[in-house]
């Protein structure tokens, strides 16, 4: 295509069959490769023109290619990928995650290298978080920027985009900024009854949402978007799970359901607390969903003008006992029915989200663990982040067997202090060299 003749040009590259035409297709969000389990069914470079947080660039799907090795791949394939390779702004290395480092994938690491562009290493198919720690093994390639993915489902792909166009040039309408290209997600959760469509309502600056004091009236999930000093968002309303001839158990039921489901869709989770009623054990199960699913979160409480106490330290202690575990996450009181506070929220939003978007490097993290004190019988080797949304680190140890949750509580405190991660959750997870 014409106007792909000035767009910089980045070339996904990797052996037969790891899941580049997958990859093409999730980051172009159209079907143009074609996918398959054969090795080998993309023969020829496919082009496509793509655009990631206002920034445009070629996107081009190689064969799969084998160094040297004409009788496995033919040699026009080979041909044509290196013409890619060699005007390419920036190469993915894609490699399956699932399977050892295969002889292949080091000698296209070592052509990659020599190469000398910059290139990012995707580990294909981490599906599940449990796999993200296994993608440290493959830094023996040599590439320093590593990032799990899965093509598939979508994974991981904010992170590795971020770093492959951070250097492109961006249209002129997205000068605002990175974020204001890809909208943050936030869910208005809690309760029902506590003001959470009202919260809406006065984040959004209209009546989008039907607010009414009985239980019900919002029917299903209402998504709001919303441009606030160039930075766009998108609110989504998880109230109205209580129905006419519904019990209250059954409504605390239903609000757990609805908050687990818009949960896992958002980046940034914003819990309504009831001033006028106090923290209760439902509040402490909701947060614990946002909590486990890894969401950035604030504790909003709501209705503070008609508090019987307005005392905000009592307040908050109170929050901090029944929601113990969410210690990492700001409290903000507003009135959702004055508007007080409210414009506070979105400071809040950007603030936990870059927080929990923060991509710490290795070599301070290692110098950062070098100088603090831990158990001479549990002597780090290495530390390195594997993921963001939420800070995932994985620290190898020289001993075998489970670290003492002490321990893992005092390094993330650690980490916390040093680094910052206000409102968001950092997970941490130790593996022993053996």
């Amino acid at each position: 295509m014409s106007s792909s003749e000035s767009l910089p040009s980045v070339v996904i590259v990797g052996r037969p069959n790891v899941g580049k035409s997958t990859l093409f297709n999730a980051i172009l969000r159209q079907r143009r490769a074609i996918v398959g389990d054969e090795p080998g069914i993309t023969r020829d470079r496919i082009r496509g023109e793509a655009e990631y947080r206002g920034r445009r660039f070629e996107l081009i799907d190689t064969g799969g290619i084998v160094p040297d090795d004409a009788a496995v791949i033919p040699s026009e394939v080979l041909k044509q990928a290196r013409v890619a390779l060699e005007s390419a702004a920036h190469i993915i290395f894609l490699i399956d995650g699932r399977t050892e480092i295969t002889s292949i994938d080091r000698d296209l690491a070592k052509m990659l290298r020599r190469l000398g562009k910059p290139v990012s290493l995707a580990v294909n198919k981490i599906d599940a978080g449990v796999r993200d720690v296994l993608a440290h093994e493959f830094h023996a390639l040599g590439i320093a920027d590593l990032f799990p993915i899965s093509s598939e489902h979508r994974l991981g792909l904010d992170d590795l985009l971020d770093h492959v166009t951070s250097g492109f040039a961006k249209e002129p309408d997205a000068v605002e900024g990175e974020i204001a290209a890809a909208p943050i997600k936030v869910a208005i959760i809690g309760r029902p009854n506590v003001g959470k469509s009202t919260l809406l309502n006065a984040l959004a600056g209209q009546e989008r949402s039907i607010v009414s004091s009985v239980p019900g009236t919002t029917r299903d999930a209402v998504d709001e978007a919303v441009l606030h000093e160039g930075v766009r968002y998108v609110f989504v309303d998880t109230a109205g799970i209580r129905r006419k001839g519904k019990t209250k158990l059954m409504a605390e039921k239903l609000s757990v359901v609805m908050a687990r489901r818009h949960i896992r869709m958002a980046n940034v989770a914003i819990l309504v607390l009831d001033a006028t009623e106090g923290p209760v054990g439902l509040d402490a199960n909701i947060a614990g969903y946002a909590d486990e699913d890894g969401r950035a979160l604030i504790l909003c409480v709501n209705k503070w003008d008609a508090a019987p106490n307005r005392d905000k330290k009592a307040f908050e202690e109170q929050v901090r006992d029944q929601l113990k575990f969410t210690e990492y996450a700001p409290i903000l009181y507003v009135s959702a029915k004055t508007g007080s506070g409210v414009a506070g929220l979105y400071r809040y939003i950007r603030e936990v989200y870059e927080a929990a978007s923060t991509r710490i490097s290795t070599g301070e993290l290692n110098r950062f663990v070098a100088s603090l004190p831990i158990e001479k019988d549990r002597r780090v080797l290495y530390i390195t982040q594997a993921s963001i949304r939420p800070p995932t680190f994985v620290l190898f140890t020289a001993k075998h067997g489970k670290v003492h949750f002490s321990t893992e509580r005092f390094l993330v405190n650690k980490l916390r202090k040093q680094f910052g991660f206000r409102g968001t959750p950092v997970v941490l997870k130790i593996r022993s060299r053996h």
